[in-house]
Parts: C-alpha cells; sequence; structure tokens
C-alpha cells in the first residue's frame, strides 16, 4: 500500500465544481488500496486578488510581512472546501496551516526557504483512515510570523511533505497533461515526454517551462523523491520526473524552451581592470536582482563592454543600477533592450553529441534569426534573440530536433 502525497494547483480546485471533482479524484486513490496526502493552492486567480488588494491599500511594496499574512489566506479557503468535499464522499478528512504541521521556515517574507517540517499531524490522520489536507505556499519562522515561500511555493510544499512523511511518490496535478516536448500552444506537434531527469526539468523549468517550480524540482532530487506531473481532468499516465538512470526514452533533445520575460542591459566602454565585474555585480547581487546570462567584450583600447540579462519585473531597477555603477566606472553608455526572449534546446543525450549546438545555430540562420547572446551547460544551449523571433525559433528547433523527419543522431542516444 503505497503513501502518496498529491498536490492540486489553482486551476484544479478553481471553483467549487472542480474542488469536488478533485475529492472524487483522492477518494478513488485511496478506495485503489492508498494513503494519501493532499497538498492544494489557492483557487484560480485567488492569490493575484490578494496581491492587488496589497498593492491598493499598501503601495507598490506593500510591507512584507503583512503581505505574506494576507496572501496566505487563499489556501486557507481551499484547504477547507476540499476537506468537507472529501467528508462529503463518505472518508474523514482533515485540514491544516502550514503553521499545524510545523513547516517552519526562514523569516525572508515573500520567499521564504523550508527548514524542517513536523510529520506527526500528518501522519496520525493518515493512520486513523483520514487524509490530511495542506496549505501549501505557507509556513512560519521561529518567531510564529506567517511567511510564504514565492510563486509556485506549493509545489515546494508538496515535495517537502513527501520527503517528512517518507510518501513513496509525489502526483503533481495541473491543467495540463504532462511535461512535452515544448509549448503545444506554439507547437502542435509537441508531445508528452513519458519520463525526464531532474536535470532536465531543472534546465526546462529554470527556463522558461511552466509546468513545475524549480525550487520544487531541486528539492525532489535532493532526496529522491519520484515525482509525477498528471492532469487534473484525465486518469491518464503523466511525465515522471526522476534520476537520469531512471529515464527509458534518452533524447539527444528532450524540449524547447522559451522565456519572454528577461531584459537585456550593456554596460560600455568600463575600464578593463581586476575587480572591475565584482563592481559591477554586487550591488544587484545586494537589491536581490538575478543576474541570468552574462557576456563580457574587450577592446583594443583598454576597456570592456558587460552585457548581462535581467527578469523583466527587474529591469527597471536593474537599469538605474547600472546607470549608478557605470558612472562611477567611467562607463561610456548603458544601453537597455526589453524586446527580447531566451530560446533554448535541454537534452540529457547532449552529453555525448558534437554538433548540437552548431545545429541549432545553422536552423536560426536559415530563418533569418539572429543570436545575440549565447549561454551553454552538459545538457542545455541557450541564445537571446529579438522577441519578435520566439515562436519561430521555438518552431524551427522543435521540427529540427524532435518530428518525425528529424535525424537519428539528434532525436536518439
Amino acid at each position: 500500500m503505497s503513501l502518496i502525497v498529491q498536490k492540486f494547483g489553482g486551476t484544479s480546485v478553481a471553483d467549487t465544481d472542480h474542488i469536488r471533482k478533485v475529492a472524487r479524484r483522492v477518494v478513488d486513490t485511496l478506495e485503489a488500496g492508498h494513503r494519501v496526502a493532499v497538498v492544494v493552492s489557492a483557487m484560480s486567480g485567488e492569490t493575484n486578488r490578494l496581491v492587488a488588494l496589497a498593492r491598493e491599500v499598501g503601495g507598490e511594496q506593500p510591507d512584507p510581512r503583512e503581505h505574506d499574512v494576507l496572501v496566505s489566506t487563499g489556501e486557507q479557503k481551499t484547504i477547507a472546501l476540499l476537506a468537507m468535499a472529501i467528508q462529503g464522499l463518505g472518508h474523514p478528512a482533515r485540514s491544516f496551516l502550514g503553521s499545524q504541521i510545523g513547516m517552519r521556515t526562514d523569516t525572508a517574507h515573500t520567499r521564504a526557504r523550508i527548514h524542517s517540517i513536523d510529520p506527526r499531524p500528518i501522519l496520525d490522520v493518515i493512520e486513523t483512515g483520514g487524509v490530511p489536507v495542506i496549505a501549501g505556499f505557507q509556513g512560519i519562522d521561529e518567531a510564529g510570523n506567517i511567511t510564504t515561500l514565492g510563486r509556485g511555493g506549493s509545489d515546494t510544499s508538496a515535495v517537502a511533505i513527501a520527503v517528512a512523511i517518507e510518501a513513496d511518490d509525489c502526483e503533481i496535478y495541473t491543467d495540463v497533461d504532462g511535461v512535452f516536448t515544448t509549448d503545444p500552444n506554439l507547437v502542435p506537434a509537441a508531445r508528452k515526454l513519458a519520463g525526464i531527469s531532474y536535470d532536465e526539468m531543472i534546465e526546462m523549468a529554470s527556463l522558461g517551462a511552466k509546468v513545475l517550480q524549480i525550487r520544487a524540482v531541486r528539492f525532489a532530487m535532493r532526496y529522491g523523491v519520484p515525482l509525477h506531473v498528471r492532469s487534473s481532468f484525465k486518469p491518464d499516465e503523466g511525465t515522471r520526473v526522476g534520476r537520469e538512470e531512471e529515464v527509458m526514452e534518452r533524447l539527444v533533445v528532450s524540449g524547447v524552451t522559451y522565456n519572454r520575460d528577461e531584459a537585456k542591459i550593456r554596460m560600455r566602454g568600463i575600464k578593463d581592470l581586476p575587480g572591475i565585474a565584482a563592481k559591477v555585480f554586487t550591488p544587484l547581487s545586494d537589491a536581490g536582482i538575478v543576474v541570468d546570462m552574462i557576456i563580457q567584450n574587450l577592446s583594443q583600447d583598454g576597456t570592456t563592454d558587460l552585457t548581462f540579462t535581467v527578469p523583466r519585473d527587474d529591469y527597471r531597477r536593474a537599469v538605474a543600477l547600472a546607470e549608478e555603477v557605470g558612472g562611477e566606472l567611467g562607463a561610456t553608455a548603458v544601453d537597455r533592450d526589453e524586446g527580447i526572449a531566451k530560446v533554448s534546446i535541454v537534452g540529457l543525450g547532449m552529453k555525448d553529441h558534437a554538433g548540437v549546438a552548431s545545429r541549432m545555430f545553422r536552423v536560426l540562420a536559415d530563418e533569418g534569426i539572429n543570436i545575440q547572446l549565447i549561454s551553454t551547460s552538459e545538457i542545455k544551449v541557450s541564445v537571446v534573440i529579438e522577441e519578435k523571433y520566439t515562436e519561430l525559433a521555438v518552431r524551427a528547433l522543435h521540427a529540427e530536433f524532435l518530428e518525425e523527419g528529424a535525424t537519428e543522431s539528434t532525436r536518439e542516444a
């Protein structure tokens, strides 16, 4: 008899009809002989509504502690309603806030990290045949303050709970059928992957795939928690995420991703001296701005250009800091560009196959798409291009590496 954690996202619990269907799904799992703990998000749109209220009263940057107190209420509604729905189907259920299962975090409001969980309250309900229904996305710090884990934090909650109660599986239910080779809204030929490695999933999540939160996948990989991404609305098998050796179908390129949520900044004419990069990027780091791709170009006159990308939400702050630091360092100009996108290919098989990057570059060249920046790792190649070419680039790369007619050397290892 397996112990399973089932996590349902906002679209899965969007209204009371959806909540009843989720309850039916949970009960079906119970009646198949499994033990179940459930983690849920707020109902679809609820967190955005609460964030808007916080900004309406508290300004663009409301007090972080009070912000967390407010937005954490979304999950409280869902857990109570789902517990009632499960009870209505004849099975005992009990709702829990993050604080009630000892979900201890650090003090970083709106982006807290989990330190520990007390599994006993959860297991007590499971051992008596009931279903614990737990609020994702939230916890408490050592002082008892409510904290939240950031966007997508319910995925991380679910994985952490699976670790704490030593679950056999962690099922992530969402509004898609699994992990696809690319966004099926852009490419109708995209297909669902039966399995994918933790490393590939981390790369895809960090590069724009929205199916799983990157922190959740890292947590799962660290503790060896099997993940199963499934549709809330269909009984079909989804995509299993696990260790590299467990992936049956090993593709050279497993997926094509894109991210339109970045912007590019270039600082020109900085003197090329030791410590310059640290002087540029330390203020950005201190401001909590994550820098993604970095390119440094050395000119013949002893100066250098530094080009880097940041999340578009942080673009204005990053430009202001770059201009301030650039003035101190004697930069001749600070250029900026919001009209970019990052397109990437990801695959375990790239470790063993030469020429994948050059093939990617040729495909883009054939489509008349200019590459502005390039970043690589063992299992991915990312390029920055003009945003208007995003769909064309994704379709061309998917056709080249993942559709019927792609050569065997690029499809299977």
